[in-house]
């Protein structure tokens, strides 16, 4: 039976919300029905907002997630009080750690419930406290105006990140016809740098002879992608980047040596464990990438650049300490140096040398597909303005180091938290935000079944995510810690009882096809790439393998081990000696 729309309803506090929405340039948003919600869901019948329905509210943040990463605009998800609300903890923690603008609504039961444990009753405000960048327990129709210009403004104002409004079923209802038309607030862009600090960092650089740009995601997020460029293109200093800095310079620069850390590159990691002067730009010192804090640069000053002000000198004390808008912090830098330093000739022509000495290879022995050879042949066979979007494993490493970025916004990735289960409904969000593009997802077969469900939400919709599902059959990388790290006490990692991959996707009405040989690879990535709509090819590769280069915990980052040392044969490439 077909309900018609109540379309000459008075407003209430719902139907004013979603005009907000759309007044704040909202134009997608993911989400689930439930109790507390549904005045919200009927406001929706005629709005112009498109709602994408999820099959699991971890789907509708992480979608919200992947969508606001790959286009730099605030992602929008719904959920209903109780259990609705805390499904949505773990997307909206991960924004908040890897600081992605997101305004998250859920529905909470009417004030004078409050505090009774009513039916699906959660504190969801209290729940949040720690994740979010700020919280609203709206009581009043009447504050909805100010709510929600505050909770867009600050979920883009600085450093990003998401935010949460509470929004009881009674104020929803609640008549809303005296409220303004809703008007957006102002966002203020980060303070300039000071003068001194900068003509600081000038001396600092000018003073060098082994100077390295360690750049990270605060690249992207302060709009600065082509002032790094600029400035790294003229000064000739070479750069090192954090797994969400890839991409800030583009795949093949001539002073790119790759990212740093724990899987990162021999060039990128021996430079910075060299160096004389580090030049931080929007980076944090992650542990991932430091590996061991007290002999991370050992001989390095650092200038730090940061539009969070807290960051600097927060793990690493900063020589030089630059707070402010980065982007204009870097172009003050590139007007001081309009062409490379004499001085610091020997040492780009050291680090270039390094570069090419420590290339990667991709002639692994064995019959076996190679994970890192199949990854860098899907880069280069995708568009070069593909958005790549991964899980959490060994395969997450893979991308990272063999495939090629020419923005940070074509690489997601769940950074500081590290979500299994990101990956497919990012992907999701991320075509949403760029239709006209390709969008690929790589992942694992343990992190993939995490939210399987979204399968549904993707044949649904007909979104022509391109799926590369890497199945070792394994935790793959809990399997390699524990060889290496647990003297091979191998603990509940057997994923062996996989479904039949091709099939399951089948049923979900996507196109599937399965590879275990590595001839078979050209065909097959070539094949996914042309599907026109959905398509999944499952890769099977050696449970065996293991991603190198590897610095093990609480080291210095100069020990990097490219093999088990326990084992005389591997499944990777000869080693290169350092």
């Amino acid at each position: 039976m077909n309900i018609p729309a109540q379309r000459s309803a008075p407003p209430n506090g719902a139907r004013w919300l979603t005009q907000a929405l759309e007044a704040e340039g909202v134009q997608t948003l993911f989400g689930y029905p439930g109790g507390t919600i549904m005045p919200f869901y009927d406001a929706l019948v005629d709005s112009r907002l498109k709602h994408v329905l999820v099959r699991h509210e971890q789907g509708a943040a992480l979608a919200a997630n992947g969508f606001a990463r790959a286009s730099g605009r605030v992602g929008v998800c719904i959920a209903t009080s109780g259990p609705g609300a805390s499904n949505l903890v773990t997307g909206i923690a991960d924004a908040m750690l890897d600081s992605v603008p997101m305004v998250c609504i859920t529905g909470q039961v009417a004030t004078p419930l409050l505090g009774t444990d009513a039916f699906q009753e959660l504190d969801v405000f209290g729940l949040t406290l720690p994740i979010v960048k700020h919280s609203w327990l709206v009581r009043s129709v009447d504050d909805l105006p100010r709510v929600v210009a505050e909770a867009f403004r600050i979920a883009r104002e600085g450093r990003p990140g998401p935010v949460l409004i509470d929004l009881p079923k009674d104020v929803q209802v609640a008549d809303a016809s005296h409220l303004p038309v809703h008007v957006p607030a102002t966002v203020e862009a980060p303070p300039a740098p000071a003068e001194q600090a900068i003509a600081d960092a000038i001396a600092a650089i000018a003073g060098a002879e082994k100077p390295v740009i360690y750049a990270g995601g605060g690249i992207a997020l302060g709009d600065a992608v082509d002032a790094l460029r600029d400035f790294a293109a003229a000064s000739g200093i070479p750069a090192v980047l954090t797994l969400r800095g890839l991409g800030a310079l583009p795949a093949g620069h001539p002073q790119s040596l790759g990212m740093l850390g724990m899987h990162g590159t021999r060039a990128a990691n021996m430079a910075v464990q060299e160096a004389d002067l580090l030049l931080v730009l929007g980076a944090r010192f992650d542990d991932r990438a430091t590996g061991k804090l007290t002999e991370f640069a050992p001989f390095a000053r650092v200038v730090h650049i940061d539009a969070d002000a807290y960051e600097i000198s927060k793990l690493r004390t900063a020589d030089v300490a630059v707070p402010g808008n980065v982007a204009q912090a870097i172009r003050a830098l590139h007007a001081a140096f309009p062409a490379p330093p004499a001085t610091q000739a020997a040492w780009r022509n050291r680090c270039a040398q390094h570069r090419e000495k420590f290339i990667a290879r991709y002639d692994a022995p064995g019959k076996h597909i190679y994970a890192p050879a199949l990854l860098k042949r899907l880069s280069e066979l995708a568009p070069a303005d593909a958005v790549i979007a991964c899980d959490v494993g060994q395969h997450q490493m893979w991308v990272a180091q063999h495939c090629r970025f020419n923005h940070p916004r074509n690489h997601l990735t769940s950074g500081a938290l590290g979500t299994m289960g990101f990956g497919l409904p990012a992907a999701m969000g991320a075509q949403f935000a760029c239709p006209d593009r390709t969008v690929v997802l790589v992942s694992g077969d343990g992190s993939f079944m995490m939210n399987v469900q979204e399968l549904t939400t993707i044949a649904r919709c007909r979104l022509p995510v391109k799926i590369v599902l890497l199945d070792n059959s394994s935790l793959g990388m809990v399997r390699q810690w524990q060889e290496l790290f647990f003297a091979e006490r191998y603990s509940e990692i057997d994923l062996s009882d996989n479904p039949d991959f091709v099939a399951l996707a089948k049923v979900f009405g996507i196109a599937a096809t399965r590879i275990d040989a590595r001839d078979d690879v050209e065909g097959g990535l070539a094949a996914l790439l042309a599907e026109p709509g959905p398509a999944l090819l499952h890769v099977a590769i050696d449970a065996r393998a293991n991603v190198w280069p590897l610095v093990p915990p609480n080291t210095a980052n100069s020990t990097m081990l490219e093999s088990n040392p326990a084992h005389v044969s591997q499944e990777t490439p000869n080693a290169i000696p350092a």
